[in-house]
């Protein structure tokens, strides 16, 4: 955190929007949002743009994914918001969270793309169309979302990171009931990852591997 800094501003985005994320692939940058805008079957999709340098967007904004299934839909808004990334195996994914976090259906969705593929041509992307990380009555993890990812200290194993709420608290969530959640999880034969079920709070699991 040496040296000198300076302010550059907010981002140039094509839509108002939130939760930016940064990649690099290829020698280039790319960037995430979530943006709103006036549109009559949803409040927020997924768009992505490449970056002239580390705070200039380029000017083509294109849309990655919008809510098209019913789990993207729930709490009385259609939602597509909090892209991470996740590279491995030669491919690209997004894992996105879906539907109202106030809802106790709010979930992981995902999109897959080859990283050999041009990632601006949205027909590069395939969306799952299932959920890859839900909510968990049995072990009480309820809308469990927002995610990030990690590795264990000696990179041997792959970790996400996520909140989530223990109880339902009626039609609308308590989000000030939230916690920050980690867990490990791994990858299936065909490349792309396997997160299980989000765990209890209340089940002891190893600490990451490396770790002292």
């Amino acid at each position: 955190m040496e040296g000198v800094w300076e302010e550059k501003g907010a981002l140039n985005t094509q839509y108002a929007g939130l939760d930016g994320t940064v990649f690099q692939h290829r020698g280039k940058l790319f960037f995430l949002y979530a943006g709103y805008g006036n549109y009559p079957d949803y409040g927020s999709a997924l768009f992505m743009t490449e970056m002239i340098n580390p705070w200039t967007l380029g000017n083509e904004n294109i849309l990655l994914s919008k809510p098209e299934y019913d789990w993207e839909k729930r709490g009385g808004m259609a939602i597509n918001e909090g892209p991470a990334i996740l590279k491995r195996n030669g491919k690209i994914f997004v894992i996105y969270s879906a539907s109202t976090t106030w809802t106790e259906d709010y979930c992981l969705g995902m999109l897959t793309a080859s990283d050999l593929s041009d990632l601006m041509i949205p027909e590069s992307w395939t969306k799952s169309s299932q959920p890859v990380f839900k909510k968990s009555v049995q072990n009480q993890a309820i809308a469990p979302g927002h995610n990030s990812f990690t590795q264990s200290p000696d990179g041997r194993e792959d970790w996400i990171v996520y909140h989530a709420i223990t109880e339902t608290s009626g039609e609308k969530l308590d989000l000030t009931l939230r916690s920050t959640r980690a867990q490990k999880f791994g990858w299936n034969t065909d490349g792309t990852p396997n997160f299980g079920e989000p765990v209890s709070c209340t089940k002891e699991i190893n600490v990451p591997s490396g770790e002292e």
